[in-house]
């Protein structure tokens, strides 16, 4: 089976949801589930079947969190000698060739990427370009408008 590539940030917001899940969550929807079976017939209660339906997304979850830290490898750069290679977990800069725009991402797992907060998949293009590569290294991209060329302006383990 094949590791997922976790940050340890990543890791400890999906335990500490997982706990949330667990502690709070599921207790809550059980008493919900009880609550609505004292109301009477469980066929025409909507409360009884929305609070079924919250139990069974919150199970799923449970499972799927468990299935992730349990198949994930956490990388932790706080060890690494930053020899300027882009790594997983690294923040990068780049900036545009052809534009001039500067960007800066910091390469995380596929569950921690929200590009909001510059957080990119390891699976995303740019990623998958830029993995390997060093400082002052040009890279292409495939876009949906074309290939796109950045050059790497910095590489930071932080």
């Amino acid at each position: 089976m094949q590791k997922i590539p976790m940050t340890s940030a990543g890791a400890e917001k999906l335990r500490a949801e997982l706990q949330h899940l667990k502690t709070v969550a599921r207790p809550k929807v059980i008493d919900a589930i009880a609550e609505a079976r004292g109301h009477g017939d469980l066929r025409e209660n909507a409360e009884y079947h929305a609070a079924k339906e919250q139990q069974g997304f919150i199970e799923g979850r449970i499972r799927e969190i468990e299935h992730k830290l349990g198949n994930s490898q956490v990388i932790d750069l706080s060890g690494l000698v930053n020899n300027g290679k882009v790594v997983f977990g690294a923040r990068i800069a780049l900036v545009n060739l052809d534009t001039e725009q500067e960007a800066s991402y910091r390469i995380v797992g596929e569950d921690e990427a929200d590009l909001k907060l510059s957080k990119i998949s390891v699976t995303s293009p740019i990623a998958r370009a830029a993995i390997g590569k060093s400082k002052g290294e040009v890279i292409e991209v495939q876009a949906p408008s074309g290939i796109v060329s950045y050059e790497i302006t910095d590489v930071i383990y932080d």
